[in-house]
């Protein structure tokens, strides 16, 4: 449950300046359930593909989100295996579910800017509520987690238009930016992650950089400790973005992965 929940919020703060073939380093500091000190991510855009590399100590989690061929890989480095999810038929499944109470997203200008490696970047305030069943779907504890924060937009930054284009085409398809796992016991919460980067990619620019405050809430004592345990707070920052020819085979598990398809 741990490492779902770290997954998902880990996708969830790197908003990703998009361009074609274009390798982001971005810097992650959180405190809360479990994080301390840094991580380091690296995103690698190719067309309507993108890989996410988190690490973690000596450890790197990978997402590939295969908007073309509509898959989603999720694999780390110390397994030889990867889980694949056909989102075609994922989409459909998350359509047809009952989401119960949905989940809400907002994302809205604030009317500040600050200048950010040497652009003026734009602020924009972001809330995203998601009541959350804590354990079994159908007496599991009652909770809502709320993530509030501020992003900041280059607008006609280099890569906008990709940016555009990858978010569009893969919120159309019905893609989620976080663990299908998580996803398919909350698809409401999957519904209003893939509205805010809709949201996002409207605004004509690329977040560069992103605070997020995750906090869970509920009633009775058992929720009051989940909530003191959840707590997150969370910065990504780019660090740098480097042009780069990328090879087909990033978008895909490793050469001798066992591949194990998910429904």
């Amino acid at each position: 449950m741990k490492q779902v929940m770290l997954a998902t919020i880990v996708a969830l703060v790197i908003a990703v300046p998009a361009r074609a073939e274009l390798k982001l380093a971005e810097n992650v500091t959180g405190k809360g359930l479990g994080l301390t000190g840094n991580m380091t991510s690296t995103t690698y855009i190719k067309g309507l593909k993108m890989r996410l590399d988190s690490a973690h100590g000596d450890k790197v989690d990978s997402m590939i989100f295969d908007v073309e061929n509509q898959k989603l890989y999720v694999f780390d480095s110390k397994k030889k295996e990867a889980d694949v999810w056909d989102m075609a038929d994922f989409s459909k499944q998350i359509g047809a579910a009952d989401a119960g109470a949905a989940g809400t997203s907002s994302f809205k200008p604030n009317g500040q800017t600050k200048q950010i490696n040497g652009k003026t970047a734009t602020g924009y305030d972001m809330i995203i509520v998601m009541p959350t069943t804590m354990g079994d779907a159908k007496n599991g504890m009652q909770m809502t987690v709320t993530l509030t924060g501020t992003t900041w937009i280059i607008k006609g930054a280099p890569g906008t238009a990709d940016f555009q284009k990858f978010y569009v085409a893969a919120a159309d398809k019905g893609f989620i930016f976080t663990d299908p796992r998580a996803a398919k016991s909350q698809p409401g919460q999957a519904k209003a992650r893939t509205q805010m980067y809709r949201q996002m990619a409207a605004t004509g620019g690329v977040p560069y950089e992103t605070l997020m405050n995750i906090k869970m809430s509920g009633d009775g004592p058992m929720a009051g400790m989940m909530a003191r345990m959840g707590n997150v707070e969370m910065t990504s920052n780019v660090e740098n973005a480097e042009v780069a020819q990328l090879s087909d085979d990033l978008f895909a598990p490793p050469a001798g992965y066992k591949v194990d398809a998910k429904k």
